[in-house]
């Protein structure tokens, strides 16, 4: 199958762009296909457990149970470390859970990388 990289810039102030980009991620694992996630700008703050439990976007439901989906189907996700910093992400918020903190030019491995990336 594919590889697809969904960049997410987007977060808690756009909730349903910003969970259409995790249920579009979910979909393609659930087709079979290696999917990484790039949050970056507003989207970083998505990880931190309070939003993931509370964020809901109309029509594309649960963040959450589309997170979930994510990890259990081995779906990978980065974290801007710029924007992290900016927006007082620390590590321990992201603690146990499968997240790598990365620099630009990481984003740009990965689009290079994989087949196709979308954006939201």
């Amino acid at each position: 199958m594919a590889k697809l990289l969904v960049h997410v810039t987007h977060g808690p102030e756009h909730p349903t762009r910003a969970a259409l980009g995790f249920l579009v991620a979910r979909a393609a694992i659930e087709e079979g296909h290696e999917v990484a996630l790039f949050l970056a700008g507003d989207a970083v703050q998505l990880l931190r457990d309070a939003v993931l439990d509370n964020l809901t976007g109309l029509g594309t439901g649960s963040l959450r149970e589309s997170y979930e989906a994510i990890v259990a189907g081995g779906g990978r996700f980065y974290l801007s470390g710029m924007s992290s910093q900016a927006r007082g992400v620390t590590p321990a918020e992201v603690e146990g859970k499968p997240v790598e903190m990365a620099m630009p030019k990481v984003l740009v491995q990965l689009a290079f990388e994989h087949d196709r990336v979308l954006t939201y």
